[in-house]
């Protein structure tokens, strides 16, 4: 039988019940939300006219939850036309609802005696082969199974998603002892391809996977400040990205997340794990203690590790706490030469390496940290999980290290560190010295059919588990040579005639700008693609999609005059963007992350775009005085004017809406919004699973081919000229004089009006692309030379924030 997810039961309202229920809408879902009815009626309730058999109090917890989600920050959903797939109730009144959901996830209280009244209530109401799950951050599945069927165990297990569930991609599955197989599978591959989660199989043990690792981590960290007389913002300091751990690093993660429910967490694994080990580090310190008790729990209480506060004039201080006197002081800064060095890095492996040997302050916390991390993940392997790769993923993903535990020990070499570890009295897994008895000196290697890790069962390397749609450009690359590559791009035969253009800025790899070098690929790419190859994929898979032009490389040139340079660079940029949407082979763009100026502009010149769900898309050119140039309001008009073919009495509406999304520089937070917004089109596809999002450009553009592939012939529009100019120039003068712009934001945004109108025309003299991209090319010039844009592209690169002037 072929099982189908068509609607799902959420139990529990609150932040996670709220997130998982968001999700599955952002999914396609439909969802029923039920929460608890309130126990009595408060003052405000009666205030509000409400009784005990009133709807509004009865579903008050769970509208409570839908409000929460409506209006979360960061989004918990992606569009709010996903918002009626939500529908809410309350245990008692709408219990019967569950009858036909095919899947229900518990979020309920953390306690096991409720959880075990939910699931017998569960067991007599849901239909034969309903998949029933806990979100339990640790409760033994075979407590919560106790009095149910073998047909209610088999259909049971744990997915342990992450706050915040729409952001964070780790998903762990844990079976019980009694689940089917089959039962494992089918949630496993609809939480990768349907939820875009990263799937993590743990076993039935306290905090499962990556909370056991990570937390063992923070405690360590806590517990190391102590005994080696650090204080907490200089650890901060060492802990984030020199560690290839997020900028939050180490307390002020435990500030977002809630020291409480870190303490909560930590004492469930003391209590749970007695023969663990880490026990020492599973002790709550006092001062810990003494801020969960003064409640300086984090940001939800305006106050933890860290707390800012406003001055008189409305400057922001940062404070942080002295862990021995408890009282807060301003936030200093750790000044080590291996932090100032590892600044310039952008490989995590190379900079783990080099603060990991440091013989300053911050290179002797370091190396403490990861000697026990890395030794405590050795010895959990087998007892958590079956493979280093689900450690390693479950920290990725769930508390986003840039390396795993056992790729950060690669990166610093497993036999030297093994040495160094036991030469300080630390001793890793009896697996980890067996393998180096082999030979072996490392977990993971590239082999002929892709990447490997050491397996300890085995003794032997294994192919890292993933789906055939998984596919890795840097594997495909080692395989085969790229076709065409320098420093900034390269050209890669991804097969079955398809050629994908994949750029790596050598300077920026982490937001992958537009410059000489991925230009000149660009202008390759057709080239081979159209003698070569049936299409071409435009992506690659690095940090971010691409933040744009090269910035720096614009100011320069507008200081210093060079007029003919900036038009050249603008000619290639629109060559690139342009040449794609008439490529003589089909084009799929297929971009992720931020995808903003010129980035928006890649993707919008192919014929279909992939795009991940994730995806933070917009033209944004006049946050630095810019205009969009890169062929971007050619684009516009085309999506805005859709189905406008002839001189209608006014398109300005149409055209308006496009304005405003240019002018105002709008961005998509999700690929949905960016369709709201008319960046992408019906037609473009979303991909929730960023790993699986290559394979499927690369089928739609095998998909366009097969169909009879011809390009698109070039747009002409039927623009409204000076009539419309003049309408947006009233309309700017307006917001000018009530303050809402300043004299520059008019002079850029009756730029990007004249563009759109047409330039000097009239409604019944068809525009070309052509003259849109002239008109683009003329005002990028012209605004580059005002003093004033200057500035602003000089403070965005030094602040990485727009300047209002």
């Amino acid at each position: 039988m072929r099982r189908e997810i068509r609607k799902v039961g959420v139990l529990g309202a609150g932040v996670m019940g709220q997130g998982i229920a968001a999700h599955l809408a952002n999914a396609g879902v439909p969802v029923v939300m039920l929460d608890i009815v309130p126990p009595q009626l408060t003052p405000d309730d009666e205030k509000q006219g409400l009784r005990q058999d009133s709807p509004r109090f009865r579903n008050k917890f769970a509208l409570a939850g839908l409000e929460g989600i409506k209006k979360s920050k960061p989004a918990l959903i992606y569009s709010k036309k996903f918002l009626p797939l939500i529908s809410v109730g309350n245990f008692e009144d709408d219990w019967g609802q569950l009858a036909d959901c095919d899947w229900i996830v518990e979020v309920v209280v953390e306690r096991l005696d409720i959880k075990q009244q939910v699931f017998g209530r569960l067991e007599k109401t849901v239909k034969p082969g309903t998949i029933v799950t806990s979100n339990t951050s640790g409760l033994p599945i075979k407590q919560m199974m106790q009095g149910r069927s073998e047909e209610f165990r088999k259909n049971f297990l744990v997915t342990h998603f992450f706050n915040p569930v729409r952001y964070m991609r780790l998903l762990e599955i844990v079976a019980g002892e009694d689940t089917d197989p089959e039962v494992v599978k089918f949630l496993a591959d609809y939480g990768q391809f349907r939820l875009g989660k990263g799937i993590v199989y743990g076993k039935d043990t306290p905090n499962f996977v990556g909370n056991r690792i990570g937390v063992y981590a923070i405690q360590g960290t806590i517990h190391a400040m102590m005994e080696m007389d650090y204080q907490v913002d200089e650890v901060d300091v060492i802990t984030g990205s020199p560690m290839g751990h997020p900028k939050s690093a180490s307390f002020g993660t435990i500030d977002l997340v809630g020291l409480d429910t870190m303490v909560h967490v930590v004492r469930t694994l003391r209590e749970d794990c007695p023969d663990d080990e880490g026990q020492p580090y599973f002790q709550v310190p006092d001062f810990v203690a003494k801020m969960v008790e003064q409640k300086l729990i984090g940001r939800k209480a305006g106050a933890g590790f860290f707390k800012r506060e406003k001055g008189p004039g409305g400057e922001k201080t940062d404070f942080v706490l002295d862990w021995k006197t408890m009282q807060y002081r301003p936030k200093t800064k750790l000044d080590a030469p291996s932090i100032k060095a590892s600044k310039g890095i952008h490989d995590a492996g190379e900079r783990i390496r080099l603060v990991a040997s440091a013989d300053d302050r911050a290179g002797k916390f370091a190396w403490r940290l990861f000697r026990d991390v890395l030794a405590y993940s050795s010895r959990r392997l087998g007892e958590i999980s079956d493979t280093i790769c689900d450690i390693d993923q479950a920290l990725k993903w769930g508390f986003n290290w840039e390396l795993g535990p056992f790729e950060t020990w690669d990166a610093m070499g497993v036999k030297t560190t093994v040495e160094r570890m036991k030469g300080e009295g630390v001793t890793p897994a009896a697996w980890v010295e067996e393998m180096l008895g082999q030979g072996i000196e490392s977990f993971y290697r590239v082999g002929a059919a892709g990447r490997e890790y050491y397996d300890a069962r085995s003794k032997a390397y294994q192919p890292v588990p993933r789906p055939a749609s998984f596919m890795v450009l840097s594997e495909i690359k080692q395989q085969k040579p790229a076709v065409f590559e320098n420093k900034g791009a390269s050209l890669v035969d991804i097969g079955d005639g398809v050629l994908c253009f994949e750029f790596h800025s050598a300077l920026q790899p982490k937001m992958n700008p537009i410059d000489d070098q991925i230009l000149a690929v660009a202008e390759k790419a057709i080239e081979i693609a159209e003698k070569d190859f049936r299409g071409l994929v435009v992506h690659h898979q690095g940090e971010q999609f691409c933040a744009g032009a090269n910035l720096l490389m614009v100011l320069e040139a507008s200081m210093s005059q060079q007029w003919n340079a900036i038009n050249e660079m603008i000619g290639k940029f629109q060559g690139m963007t342009l040449g794609f949407k008439h490529a003589r082979v089909p084009v799929v763009t297929a971009p992720f992350g931020f995808t903003f100026g010129g980035g928006a502009e890649i993707t919008m010149g192919g014929d279909r775009a992939c795009v991940l769900a994730e995806t933070y898309m917009g033209l944004i050119e006049v946050g630095v005085g810019l205009i969009p140039a890169g062929g971007g309001h050619v684009f516009m008009l085309e999506r805005n004017l859709e189905g406008i073919d002839e001189p209608v009495l006014s398109n300005l509406p149409f055209i308006r809406k496009a304005f405003e999304t240019m002018a105002m520089a709008k961005v998509g937070t999700s690929a949905e919004e960016a369709r709201e917004l008319k960046y992408l089109r019906p037609c473009d596809h979303i991909e929730m699973n960023r790993d699986q999002q290559l394979w499927t450009a690369k089928r739609m553009v095998i998909a366009l081919d097969e169909e009879g592939y011809t390009p698109p012939l070039p747009r002409q529009f039927y623009l409204p000229g000076r009539e419309g100019l003049a309408t947006f120039k009233m309309f700017l003068h307006n917001m000018k004089l009530t303050h809402w712009i300043s004299s520059h934001d008019e002079k850029i945004a009756t730029h990007i009006a004249n563009i759109l109108c047409g330039g000097d025309t009239t409604i019944n003299s068809p525009v070309s692309e052509a003259t849109i991209l002239d008109l683009e090319r003329e005002a990028f010039m012209s605004l580059c030379g005002e003093p004033k844009t200057q500035e602003r592209i000089q403070f965005m690169l030094l602040n990485n924030k727009p300047l209002r002037n």
